[in-house]
């Protein structure tokens, strides 16, 4: 007897071991699934990316190394579980603080991504918008540029070598993170045809000017001034010279042809290099914008204000403002109220 009672005793602890085993076991999966994993982040909200071409080891070595889930282990269940490692999807993720693992592998195969905000602005050089955009989209800065100096990508879109900075539009844009470099030029041409719509077309014929012309000037007007209020009146300025047959004569437009921002002040040496940039020299806009012009340059030149000045120089405040003249002896007289002030500083 004594032994049958061990015996049943020891079969009673055994199936309790079992059933606590189970248990546990049970409680530890579902811990894994249901639980709040994503815990170890400062914030309420975090992105995690996976890039094009990522298969599961990276994916989930990624997420250990960020240490923001409290159940890896489990995630890497769970994942295998409902499938993901053939069901990888590249994008920006947000992922919400106290999401369990279950719910954040079904955000991942779903695909559903955190649009970007995508924002650039005016600038002079194609390496410095590609390092903008590479630091918002997946394409990297150096095959952004790459295609960016590609000739013909540039034929590809309908454009000279001249007049492809003017299809570059400023402004903000919501773009998908796993954007690559030519699905940022094409949407860039799409968004190009998209803003010359009728009513900026009308107005182009109204004011005589083709898009690229128009794209020439509001580069022009933008290195010219950094104040919005003056940008329109500015514009009014060169829109006078070309109605009336007078040259240019735009200083940003010598230095660009010399490829020297170093430049200050442009003297009378500077005025003799042989471009068609140089608008001291041959009459007209030149044959292509001279930077990515912002937003405003272009409304402004589209939406010029009309007046009778032909002239203007920096006013001698250095408070970045333009004073205007109608007569070639009125404006020396501010141009030399600036150059002597530019002297002394």
């Amino acid at each position: 007897m004594p032994k049958k009672k061990a015996l049943i005793r020891g079969g009673l602890i055994g199936g309790a071991l079992v059933i606590l085993f189970l248990i546990t076991g049970g409680a530890l999966l579902y811990t894994w699934v249901a639980f709040p994993s994503l815990i170890n982040t400062e914030k309420d909200s975090t992105y995690f990316f996976v890039r094009t071409g990522s298969q599961y080891p990276q994916v989930y070595m990624d997420f250990k190394k960020s240490g923001m889930l409290k159940y890896d282990r489990g995630f890497d269940w769970v994942a295998k579980k409902k499938e993901y490692p053939s069901n990888i999807k590249p994008g920006r993720y947000l992922l919400l603080k106290g999401m369990s693992n279950s719910q954040i592998v079904d955000l991942l195969r779903s695909g559903k991504q955190a649009e970007v905000s995508l924002v650039f602005n005016t600038t002079r050089y194609f390496d410095r918008l590609a390092g903008v955009i590479s630091k918002q989209i997946e394409a990297d800065s150096l095959t952004l540029l790459k295609a960016f100096r590609d000739s013909s990508t540039v034929s590809k879109y309908g454009f000279t070598q001249d007049q492809w900075r003017g299809m570059f539009i400023p402004n903000t844009y919501r773009f998908l993170w796993n954007t690559s470099a030519e699905q940022f030029l094409d949407r860039m041409n799409h968004e190009f045809k998209a803003f010359w719509n009728q009513d900026r077309e009308k107005r182009l014929k109204e004011i005589g000017l083709d898009k690229f012309e128009l794209m020439s000037l509001a580069a022009i007007v933008q290195e010219e001034t950094f104040k919005p209020e003056d940008m329109p009146k500015v514009a009014g300025v060169y829109m006078n010279r070309i109605r009336q047959g007078i040259k240019l004569q735009a200083d940003p437009t010598v230095i660009y042809a010399l490829g020297d921002y170093s430049i200050r002040r442009v003297l009378h040496k500077h005025l003799l290099v042989d471009s068609r940039y140089n608008t001291y020299k041959y009459p007209g806009l030149p044959p292509g914008p001279i930077r990515i012009p912002s937003l405003q340059a272009i409304e402004a030149s589209l939406n010029y204000q009309k007046h009778d000045f032909l002239y203007f120089c920096a006013k001698e405040d250095f408070s970045g403002f333009s004073v205007f003249a109608r007569t070639y002896n009125e404006h020396l007289v501010n141009a030399r109220k600036y150059q002597r002030a530019l002297s002394k500083r």
